[in-house]
């Protein structure tokens, strides 16, 4: 049996040494985020309006609009306003807003809005690249070739979650739809 233990040890030490190389080689273990979300019955997101979808859909328009930013899709159901904005020379930010709009009543005069507003984050990146080259008629004359370039590099993406954004952005829909049951001869300034 004290035979059968001294082959054991030098093949037990082998297979020791390939666990420990596979582990080495495999790096670390990758990190698991777990889930980000949790679903509640919050409004953050969501407002009801006294309004059919397509005029919840225009007030949405207006607000974007009267806040700057620029109209990159709407229909009677959707809107998407992106705006950029600048806080330090090498920092760029752009919000993208969205708003769908559905009906929550049979007759179509209630509608939900539902709002999301998604923040990129930029950096800006500057490259130097430089080279040389050497004329081999003359000699060894080099003559350096500099260039460099800036750019613009994606450094992260966030939905804005603060309620007090959106219920800012969920008053100001209000006001347009205020804004849109004025008589016509009032708005047209008689």
């Amino acid at each position: 049996m004290s035979a059968l233990a001294g082959r054991l040890t030098p093949w037990a030490a082998f297979g020791v040494a390939a666990l420990l190389a596979g582990c080495a080689a495999t790096g670390p273990a990758p990190k698991f985020y777990g889930p980000q979300e949790k679903f509640g019955s919050v409004a953050t997101y969501s407002r009801l309006f006294d309004a059919t979808p397509a005029q919840t859909c225009e007030a949405s328009r207006r607000a974007l609009l009267s806040q700057g930013y620029l109209i990159n899709t709407t229909t009677a159901e959707m809107v998407e306003g992106k705006k950029s904005f600048q806080p330090s020379a090498e920092t760029h930010l752009q919000m993208v807003i969205r708003v769908v709009c559905v009906p929550d009543s049979p007759s179509g005069k209630v509608s939900l809005g539902f709002v999301t507003a998604l923040q990129d984050s930029y950096t800006l990146r500057k490259t130097n690249n430089s080279a040389s080259l050497g004329v081999g008629a003359l000699g060894s004359v080099s003559l350096p070739i500099a260039a460099s370039s800036d750019s613009l590099v994606k450094v992260g993406s966030e939905t804005i979650a603060a309620d007090s954004f959106y219920d800012s952005f969920f008053d100001l829909i209000k006001r347009y739809l205020v804004a849109d049951d004025v008589p016509a001869e009032v708005s047209a300034g008689s």
